[in-house]
């Protein structure tokens, strides 16, 4: 039996997870009740988390950011995270403004879920748009595929589905982009994490676990057992993240 070197015990806590869901999942039998997700959050030593509704994202914008955050208010290890629907470009205007208002900093977008193609006028205007409110942006999408529209407009992003197989085409990109920024859950290789970290930098990471829709454990042990400095594993960890709330470190 091959044995696991320990965890570091200062690795045992996870400061914020930029991926997290809560809300109805279709054709899944899963529990993604906020409880559920707050319980195993805390169960895996992730103390904070950027929570974002799955009704705005694939039912109804409006209420599910009012539903996000109300959730965000009774379970205060949560920041609202809000959405808006790619193919409604002028209604995401509009949303996009009632969020800045409300003081949400972080908007997700969903263009696979939702059936936009990275050419998407609606989704440049978007990005446009939320960079003009100095939204800090999250994103699904094949990596390959998706930075470009959002490269040369001063965004700051985190790609949430960088893949191992990407991290080449992450690091060079990251090098003319200083608000690129990989989510660590798809960075499954042995020197992902360490590789992105020592190209560009720790602050080009955050950890992203997608819970409920993915097991936290996995992404959770690689980050804790990745190869970084003490400095390093604290950006990635929190610090990323902290960073876009306007927090210390």
């Amino acid at each position: 039996m091959v044995r696991l070197p320990p965890v570091p015990a200062e690795r045992h806590v996870i400061g914020i997870d930029v991926d997290v869901l809560f809300g109805a999942v279709p054709h899944r039998q899963l529990d993604a009740s906020l409880d559920a997700v707050a319980h195993q959050q805390e169960s895996h030593g992730i103390r904070r988390g950027l929570l974002c509704s799955l009704r705005g994202a694939l039912f109804d914008v409006s209420s599910g950011n009012d539903e996000t955050r109300k959730a965000t208010e009774q379970q205060q290890r949560f920041v609202p995270v809000g959405s808006v629907d790619i193919r409604d470009a002028l209604g995401a205007e509009d949303e996009i403004g009632r969020l800045a208002e409300a003081g949400v900093k972080i908007l997700r977008l969903f263009p696979p879920e939702q059936w936009v193609e990275p050419g998407s006028p609606g989704l440049a205007a978007i990005i446009d748009t939320a960079v003009g409110h100095d939204l800090v942006l999250l994103t699904s999408g094949d990596f390959s595929q998706f930075w470009r529209p959002f490269a040369d407009r001063g965004a700051r992003v985190c790609f949430l589905d960088v893949h191992a197989y990407r991290v080449a085409d992450f690091v060079v990109t990251a090098r003319r982009e200083p608000g690129f920024v990989a989510s660590t859950r798809m960075l499954v290789g042995p020197d992902s994490i360490e590789r992105i970290a020592g190209e560009v930098g720790a602050h080009h990471l955050a950890y992203g676990s997608r819970t409920p829709l993915h097991d936290v454990m996995p992404s959770a042990l690689r980050l804790r057992m990745a190869g970084l400095t003490k400095q390093e594993w604290k950006q990635v960890a929190g610090g990323t993240a902290a960073g876009w709330l306007g927090e210390a470190l």
